[in-house]
């Protein structure tokens, strides 16, 4: 894992998001690379997009441009294979209308439980990046543990040891999570930026 040096308190980056779990989780991550991670908490203008790709690009763009400074936004969506790919883009929505009971329900007496979790990291600045992180597992039948948040419950990633995100500790997610890789792509590109920038 490459880590920091020399400028690490110089380099910082704004991260809008309205959700308190997911800059925890940001801000832990990059600061193994020495970024430190200030919070905005403005939601980004989100569009009816097909890919949350498309979804985080139009957020990004948009707090940069109110903000007047760079940002990233992320976007992340679990793709549900026996759903043929719901919730996806709009996972959100979903979780916070029928939730993870809904869900469940939505597979009763289905066999198959594969699904992905997707995360992209979009940054808006001087460029525009977007970077990507997906982890396979599977729906479970019941909500397991108390830690995380949104579909942490009913997720169990393949490298999990059969547990679900919420049965784990924040740092054994981290080293198995759609945000983790999409972030770590990012901050690897963003050391590099920075210093080519600086």
């Amino acid at each position: 894992m490459k880590k920091s040096s020399g400028s690490r308190s110089r380099r910082r980056v704004y991260f809008a998001t309205t959700s308190s779990h997911k800059f925890e989780e940001a801000r832990l991550i990059l600061s193994e690379y020495g970024i430190e991670v200030l919070r905005v908490d403005a939601k980004g203008q989100e569009i009816q997009a097909r890919t949350i790709e498309e979804i985080a690009m139009a957020s990004a763009k948009y707090v940069a441009r109110r903000r007047k400074t760079p940002a990233i936004v992320e976007d992340a969506g679990l793709f549900v294979e026996a759903l043929n790919g719901f919730p996806g883009p709009y996972s959100s929505y979903v979780n916070q209308t029928i939730g993870n009971k809904g869900l469940l329900k939505l597979l009763e007496g289905i066999t198959n439980r594969r699904a992905e979790f997707r995360s992209t990291i979009a940054f808006s600045g001087l460029t525009i990046k977007c970077f990507s992180g997906v982890v396979y597992g599977n729906i479970s039948h019941k909500e397991r543990g108390s830690r995380g948040f949104g579909y942490d419950p009913v997720f169990e990633p393949l490298e999990g040891g059969g547990r679900a995100f919420a049965e784990m500790t924040p740092e054994e997610k981290n080293l198995r999570s759609h945000r983790a890789k999409a972030l770590r792509k990012f901050a690897e590109w963003y050391c590099r930026y920075h210093a080519s920038h600086s």
